[in-house]
């Protein structure tokens, strides 16, 4: 629909199934913890590789 879309909450911090889900949809950011930023990242990267985005 060519509108951005992004989400600042605890959520994809906290539960990597919720990051992996906001991907699927298309969601263009989200902010996270500075605890979790590798790792969450990583898990982005791997779920858009694999739906070849």
């Amino acid at each position: 629909n060519g509108r951005h879309s992004g989400l600042c909450g605890q959520a994809p911090s906290d539960y990597p199934e919720m990051a992996e889900y906001l991907v699927e949809i298309g969601i263009d950011s989200m902010s996270l913890n500075p605890d979790t930023v590798l790792a969450t990242t990583k898990h982005v990267l791997e779920v858009e590789k694999r739906l070849k985005r």
